[in-house]
């Protein structure tokens, strides 16, 4: 590959005279690296002198899940005549494959539009966000580069709980709110219901929402007029030292980290010597442009504009997110950044061959500097060797980082059963100088403290609101009991849906909570959460034992009013998850050494008195006692081996239990 690189690299720097005049036959490896060349080097660059700070616009499209906002993007796209208008646009935006195969947006990406409105031309910015409450970071990084937001809800759904979280997203930055009403078109859409519903709970008035049908195009002309009118410009000045902000990155095998920016002051060309505001290292820029939404290099980038930067940086770790980049000996104020994520499930990650430790290393760090919302710690185990505890969003945002890991690495792991992070108040003085303060993290059950040396043990929760038709509350509010959630509050919509609002211990709603409400209210419910702090709790540690061997991978922390339902629930679906083997495994779920479960998985059996045709029963007796031997001895030195997709499955519970 290095190879391919270096020659793509000498045609590149051939004069056109020096050039053979015939077409040459390349071979494909080196035909595919002079082709990379020749696309960066080969288009024209964009002046982007002519659009000042006042024509121009920063906006996010923000939404619920699957209320169109990335069908909206693509018609956004083909008004402006950024893409060509074909039947194959479809989630343009959608770059990975893990978002075309789930048809969810999972990364913020944006684009840069040019459109003429009243004689005046305008360059528009446009981020398009994920509408999943696991990817509700990439949300609110996106909006520190926007001075409005698009909030598309649907007109047959209405306002859902992700409509409500991202609204409040948009007010508390204070961003100008565009109301869109998008599927009209649909035969069971009530725009008019949808407008009231938007007024009573965000007090935007009636006349300023804009009905569209984003698959068909209709009305979406209108969107682009009121993008102008109501979104205000940025407030910067060209004239200003430079400082740009760092909202988003990503990995180049060729030209190292592309970093977008977003610029608050001056400007930025091919040359300039810049220097980072978090590693102090100064860079050589080698390329600025645009995203259109594929990379238009341009001359320069100036105040207000959002485009992207390659600047040689080589390391992963160099182009952290939230960082201010500006002007070698022109040192500014950094930028705030971004408040960082705060992990809501944690699970152990491991090569499924430890040989391939330094090659997943290296896949896990350039992935997180894309998904700079997932915490990475050191781990190890006695059964998985060395690895990772990784910290997640939601378990949805875990999944998609495993296929991505997969995809986009060929990385094959071992992911362990998620957990949360809970806290233990010690009342050990041994324990308290130990780790050197009295409120410790636990972040995995091995390092879960002995009741005797823990005052109170603490348990995260979150505030969770859920949006439903009114029909369904009563299986709702049985099932939010039945996960110990205590209700705050329940607003009624319109006469047909209903906002409750309850407190969640977060280990009750993270593994499967999301698809039991789905399942019950056939669809139409919506979840969102927030973070509420900890509270005191009776917690206690359970262990999965095999034969007496207590497998690490399948501890739990858990509520003591839940340990015999879980530990009997767990030792069933392990019962259907690990192979027969051929002597008896005894699964058992245990409580320090008290045993509360067990189920025991039978052996596989050859028929040794098939060939005993009558006969004395003393022939058979001894028979069987021979082949009973045998599998005591096999029970002593047999290992019994976790399949590796076990976890998962083990922990994810089903509505009837």
């Amino acid at each position: 590959m290095a190879l391919a690189g270096r020659t793509a690299a000498w045609w590149a720097r051939l004069p056109s005279s020096r050039l053979p005049s015939t077409p040459l036959c390349l071979p494909p490896w080196l035909s595919a690296a002079c082709g990379r060349l020749y696309s960066s080097g080969g288009k024209e660059k964009l002046d982007m002198s002519t659009y000042p700070v006042e024509s121009i616009r920063n906006f996010s499209i923000i939404a619920h899940v699957d209320h169109g906002k990335s069908t909206l993007a693509d018609r956004l796209l083909e008004i402006t005549g950024t893409i060509a208008k074909t039947d194959r646009n479809k989630q343009v935006l959608d770059k990975l494959q893990v978002e075309r195969e789930r048809g969810i947006t999972v990364k913020a990406q944006s684009a840069s539009l040019f459109y003429n409105h009243g004689g005046v031309n305008y360059l528009l910015n446009l981020i398009d966000t994920p509408g999943h409450v696991d990817f509700s970071y990439e949300v609110s990084r996106s909006l520190s580069a926007c001075q409005g937001v698009i909030l598309v809800v649907d007109a047959n759904e209405g306002i859902q709980a992700q409509t409500v979280a991202n609204f409040y997203l948009a007010f508390e930055a204070q961003l100008a709110i565009i109301p869109v009403i998008n599927k009209i078109d649909l035969k069971n859409a009530d725009p008019e219901r949808v407008e009231k519903q938007i007024e009573k709970l965000f007090d935007i008035p009636i006349h300023e929402c804009v009905r569209i049908s984003a698959k068909q195009g209709t009305n979406v002309e209108k969107v682009l007029q009121k993008v102008i009118e109501k979104i205000p410009p940025p407030q910067c000045n060209t004239a200003d030292p430079l400082k740009a902000l760092v909202f988003d990155s990503t990995f180049d095998h060729y030209r190292g980290v592309i970093a977008n920016i977003a610029l608050f002051g001056g400007e930025i060309q091919k040359g300039h010597k810049i220097v980072s505001a978090h590693t102090k290292k100064r860079y050589e820029v080698n390329e600025v442009g645009i995203l259109t939404p594929n990379e238009q290099p341009t001359h320069k980038l100036y105040a207000g504009q959002v485009g992207y930067l390659v600047a040689g940086m080589k390391e992963v770790t160099e182009a952290q997110i939230g960082d201010t980049l500006f002007l070698y000996k022109q040192p500014v104020e950094p930028l705030p950044g971004f408040k960082s994520a705060k992990p809501m499930v944690f699970a152990g990650m491991y090569p499924v061959d430890q040989t391939e430790y330094n090659n997943l290393k290296s896949a896990l760090e350039r992935l997180t500097l894309n998904d700079s919302s997932v915490t990475v710690h050191r781990d190890s185990s006695l059964a998985l060797g060395a690895g990772w505890r990784l910290g997640f969003l939601g378990l949805l945002h875990m999944e998609v980082f495993n296929q991505r890991l997969e995809q986009e690495y060929n990385m094959s792991v071992i992911l362990t059963a998620p957990t949360v992070p809970y806290k233990a108040v010690l009342s050990s003085a041994k324990l308290i100088k130990e780790y050197g303060k009295a409120e410790i993290t636990i972040i995995n059950p091995a390092q879960f403290p002995d009741k005797l040396s823990v005052s109170e043990y603490l348990e995260p929760t979150v505030l969770g609101t859920i949006v439903t038709p009114h029909e369904y509350i009563g299986k709702i509010i049985v099932l939010c009991q039945d996960r110990r959630a205590v209700q705050k509050d329940m607003l009624y919509i319109d006469e047909h849906r209903v906002m409750l609002k309850y407190l969640f211990p977060l280990n009750e709603i993270v593994v499967d909570f999301y698809d039991a409400l789905k399942s019950l209210s056939s669809g139409y419910a919506s979840f969102d959460y927030e973070d509420a702090g900890y509270q005191a709790a009776d917690l206690i540690k359970m262990d999965i034992l095999l034969n007496g061997n207590p497998v690490e991978e399948l501890s739990t922390i858990i509520h003591n009013d839940k340990a015999y339902a879980t530990g009997k629930f767990l030792c069933e679906r392990l019962k259907d998850a690990i192979p027969r083997q051929l002597f008896e495994i005894a699964i058992q779920a245990a409580i320090g050494k008290k045993i509360i479960a067990r189920e025991t998985l039978k052996a596989y059996r050859k028929n040794v008195v098939a060939k005993c045709y009558g006969g004395d029963i003393t022939r058979r007796m001894k028979l069987l006692k021979r082949q009973a031997e045998g599998k005591k001895l096999m029970r002593k030195i047999g290992n019994v081996e976790v399949p590796r997709d076990a976890f998962i499955r083990v922990l994810k519970r089903q509505t009837d239990k």
